[in-house]
């Protein structure tokens, strides 16, 4: 196995990371119902978390850049687990925001904007199904830790579940993140290492761009949407009149679809131009949102959800690929964290907005209808994108697979 290849195989396993945030949701019953707590005072949570996500995200970025991933990932899987440890101990609503809180950190340092960089640097040409087999490690996460919680909580107490996932932090993610992640000696591999150096642009640079706010204002509009709908999909489906079992299940086939939809625009953005697989993504996105608003139909519901399952989990691979045409491969995770600022308002704001409407309305139609115009400008925005670092005006495209190794050709730095 060459050393990209164990650099990415690392970056998928403390990716696994991002899925022990779906612990809460899962123990959500054993936890209300040990402690007396009401379900909006437990959903505090969630905002707690998306708070720390947000705010983490540029400084985490600018000091993976400084310090490298790996010792980043590696702090971040030990306050991973010692939020967990924490959690398990946990009486009071003031310590569960903070356990939150920690974990929005912890999650954020093996995410996306850390983990996602670091693997940008190790590929060249194949970079979309590089970052998409990474990206696929917190679906896998996020479809086991539920189901391991569960089955748990309900065997024994939900505090001895946290504990497992908190050994599981510290003796299965931890050793990856030290000792497989790795910084390459060339950081801008935008290009092979026989061509020219690709140009790149430092946030400050970047910030002056049009192209940095068209991205802020599509990824909070996208937030918005995504986490808004997310958090009010069991709800809705169930008022339509189907059980709550089935309801659950339509979330979870959601998310389920994320694996193959991850892989497949990985797979397609190697082949056509970034932008036109972005555009391609929030059209799907903006569609999937039209589709929600005729979802009393069963048809037009299976069809929101395959259009909505697989727009979600395909923005996750095609916007790192965007930020890295447009700006440069070198600053990519202090680029993308100060994007990711957009996640606390948009995430946060969204969900308060679909269920003020629907407490104001008695229907959720409004509140769609908004995120459908949303979407809409969004696509619409995403055509005045420009590669501001130099390049095509089109995007150029990644390329077929191939890896680059910062190495030579014998594996000696």
């Amino acid at each position: 196995m060459t050393r990209a290849a164990r650099v990415l195989l690392a970056c998928f396993v403390c990716q696994m990371g991002l899925g022990f945030g779906y612990v809460f949701g899962a123990t959500l019953k054993h936890i209300v119902a040990d402690l007396a707590w009401s379900r909006a005072a437990f959903a505090g949570g969630s905002a707690c978390l998306l708070l720390f996500m947000g705010l983490a995200a540029p400084v985490l970025g600018s000091l993976s850049e400084r310090i490298g991933a790996r010792r980043v990932a590696s702090a971040a899987l030990l306050v991973l687990a010692l939020a967990l440890a924490l959690a398990s101990r946990m009486q009071s609503l003031a310590e569960f925001y903070a356990v939150s809180a920690l974990l929005g950190i912890a999650m954020t340092g093996v995410g996306d904007v850390v983990i996602g960089a670091a693997a940008a640097r190790w590929v060249s040409r194949g970079r979309g199904l590089a970052l998409a087999f990474v990206f696929v490690g917190s679906n896998v996460g996020g479809a086991a830790v539920p189901v391991f919680a569960e089955a748990m909580a309900a065997r024994g107490s939900w505090r001895d579940a946290l504990l497992w996932l908190a050994g599981a932090a510290l003796f299965v993610l931890l050793p990856f993140a030290a000792f497989g992640l790795r910084e390459p000696e060339v950081r801008d591999v935008a290009l092979p290492a026989d061509g020219p150096v690709a140009p790149a642009l430092d946030l400050r640079e970047a910030a002056r761009t049009r192209s940095f706010w068209i991205l802020a204002g599509v990824l909070f509009c996208f937030y918005f949407y995504y986490l808004g709908v997310t958090q009010h999909l069991v709800a809705f489906v169930s008022d339509l009149g189907y059980s709550d079992a089935r309801a659950a299940a339509s979330l979870s086939f959601t998310v389920a679809l994320g694996i193959f939809a991850k892989l497949a625009m990985g797979l397609l953005a190697d082949r056509i131009r970034v932008r036109s697989a972005l555009l391609l993504n929030f059209a799907v996105l903006a569609l999937g949102s039209c589709l929600l608003l005729g979802a009393g139909a069963p048809r037009l519901l299976a069809a929101f959800l395959v259009a909505h399952g697989v727009a979600v989990a395909a923005e996750n691979v095609v916007v790192p690929l965007v930020v890295a045409e447009c700006f440069g491969v070198r600053h990519l995770a202090r680029l993308y964290g100060a994007l990711m600022l957009t996640l606390f308002p948009g995430g946060v704001l969204g969900p308060i907005f679909a269920g003020a409407v629907f407490d104001r309305f008695g229907s959720y139609v409004p509140a769609f209808v908004t995120f459908a115009v949303l979407n809409a400008l969004a696509l619409a925005a995403l055509f005045a994108l420009r590669p501001e670092a130099g390049g095509e005006p089109g995007f150029a495209a990644t390329g077929r697979a191939g890896m680059l190794r910062a190495e030579g050709a014998d594996g000696s730095a």
